[in-house]
């Protein structure tokens, strides 16, 4: 793979609200890197058509930006990847045409890959690490999982909703906002930051999963009936569901002797929760290491990588193939890619993580 012609990708990422154009070649060199983000009104959450019609509006703008800061044409691209799953079917549906349209017009093979996984992947070639316990936490996703005779073996997860969609909840019903920023998590960050007084909430861990809605509806109960001040739940809140996560990734380091731990999915940014992590893998004499967050968060770079080890492992779909697949588990993808020789340096050019949030 490195001996030969490079093989340059262009990824589609359009699972939720984010519309991510990404373009990689098979040595790991990631060329650009764009976003743009569906913006829900104030207080509310993600509408799917809207959030659809929006990846409609911006995909042409977006590829061309790609394709300009990466001083490309469509005829230098060889493939063409999209998160075929899991997701928000409109969404999902939205990005798969505008792969199918590009892979058909350039006569060009046509890949679906797996959000999840593409998340691992691309986690995994930033960071260099080989083998680890990854850590997959975001506003759709939380797990744990470690590559175990080629799938990504969920040792465990939440039960219902995701700690990402846990905290942007209780922001928005408790009417957290930043009239710079419309989604919820940084203004959370901040105010948590300013509790002082811990108040006990319900602590779910049930063998290596866990669960977050019950503590959900104790913590709005907090505020809602007893007047607790919103800075101390908040805080109440951020410090029992990050040690519930740290408490199953103490289990896992435990479970598995593994030497690393890999953190991908937007939530990776969260500064609380990569202190526990420190200590831990301090404690258990473990390397951790966190995906850039541009590269954390949804990105089309990462379809893009994705893209290319299915593709090379083994080909790719024909348009007949390429129906989404909303509910797509990241531990039914056979990994058929993982003895593939992989880039020891990455080559990422100064456009990466650009953003276009107008």
């Amino acid at each position: 793979m490195t001996n030969e012609e490079p093989i340059i990708c262009l990824g589609i990422e359009s699972t939720a609200h984010t519309l991510g154009i990404g373009i990689v070649d098979s040595r790991g060199k990631i060329y650009a890197n764009i976003k743009s983000s569906y913006l829900p009104p104030e207080g509310s959450g993600i509408h799917p058509r809207e959030a659809a019609r929006h990846h409609s509006a911006k995909a042409a703008q977006l590829i061309t930006q790609a394709l300009t800061e990466s001083k490309l044409s469509p005829h230098d691209l060889i493939l063409v990847a999209f998160s075929q799953g899991p997701g928000m079917g409109p969404c999902l549906r939205t990005g798969a045409v505008i792969a199918r349209s590009i892979a058909t017009y350039n006569n060009i093979p046509l890949v679906g890959v797996n959000h999840v996984v593409s998340h691992i992947e691309i986690g995994k070639l930033l960071t260099k690490t080989k083998d680890p316990v990854i850590l997959m936490v975001s506003g759709g996703t939380t797990q744990i999982s470690s590559l175990v005779n080629d799938y990504y073996v969920i040792f465990g997860e939440t039960l219902d909703i995701s700690v990402g969609n846990c905290l942007d909840k209780f922001a928005r019903e408790v009417g957290l906002h930043d009239p710079n920023n419309p989604w919820p998590g940084p203004v959370f960050d901040q105010v948590a930051a300013k509790g002082t007084k811990y108040h006990p909430l319900p602590y779910s861990v049930k063998g290596m999963s866990i669960s977050f809605s019950g503590l959900l509806t104790a913590a709005l109960r907090l505020v809602r009936k007893e007047n607790i001040a919103v800075e101390d739940v908040a805080f109440s809140l951020q410090e029992t569901a990050l040690s519930m996560l740290a408490e199953i990734t103490e289990r896992a380091i435990a479970h598995t002797r593994t030497k690393e731990i890999l953190v991908v999915g937007g939530f990776a940014r969260n500064k609380r929760f990569q202190e526990m992590l420190h200590e831990i893998c301090k404690d258990w004499n473990v390397n951790l290491s966190i995906c850039p967050f541009h590269f954390a968060s949804d990105n089309g770079a990462m379809i893009a990588w994705n893209g290319i080890l299915t593709f090379v492992a083994e080909g790719g779909l024909s348009i007949e193939e390429s129906q989404v697949k909303p509910d797509w588990r990241s531990d039914h993808v056979k990994i058929t890619w993982s003895s593939l020789e992989l880039p020891h340096s990455p080559k990422v050019k100064s456009t990466r993580g650009k953003e276009n949030e107008d």
